[in-house]
């Protein structure tokens, strides 16, 4: 028996590192503030708890039935690969310039307010790893961040929504 159309699945991870992860290291200067601060944090603070927790564990005796230790080791684990990622974000990171081009273009980093059905709407058109629609930050890889990618204040944009339908965006404002 030949299995010859038989597939391995693949990983999320393989694939993002296959296609350059999700391609969106944009971050806004207080995101890398942050980053920094919870990989101070980590360092500083949780590893070396869980160091002492864990050597604290391995006194106890046999570690094969030793339940703290298996626990201190997946804590420490985990510390390390968290602070493996902020790492990695932080080397890969592109800091948003804040505002809009110079010619008042819609970029990331721009504030954008805009008028749909005769109510307005104010969006910061962020990187993927920010964004929080209900609170005013959508990507510049959604729907409508894409539609308002290079455009300016007087412009309209037509977005498809979820449902098919043709939403036209006026953009009233480009900061």
């Amino acid at each position: 028996m030949i299995f010859a159309d038989m597939r391995i699945p693949k990983r999320k991870s393989e694939e993002n590192r296959k296609y350059g992860g999700n391609g969106d290291n944009f971050l806004s200067a207080e995101a890398v503030e942050e980053l920094k601060e919870d990989l101070r944090r980590l360092q500083e603070v949780s590893r070396p708890r869980a160091v002492t927790d864990l050597s604290r564990a391995r006194d106890m005796g046999d570690l094969s039935e030793n339940a703290a230790y298996s626990e201190a080791k997946g804590r420490l684990f985990g510390i390390d690969r968290r602070c493996f990622e902020i790492k990695e974000r932080l080397k890969n990171a592109i800091v948003i310039k804040p505002g809009a081009t110079e010619d008042g273009r819609v970029r990331i980093g721009a504030r954008v307010v805009i008028s749909v059905n005769g109510k307005e709407k104010t969006y910061a058109i962020t990187g993927v790893q920010e964004t929080d629609p209900s609170s005013g930050r959508i990507s510049h890889r959604s729907p409508l961040g894409l539609a308002l990618m290079g455009h300016r204040a007087g412009d309209s944009v037509d977005v498809t929504s979820a449902a098919g339908k043709q939403v036209r965006y006026e953009i009233v404002q480009v900061a």
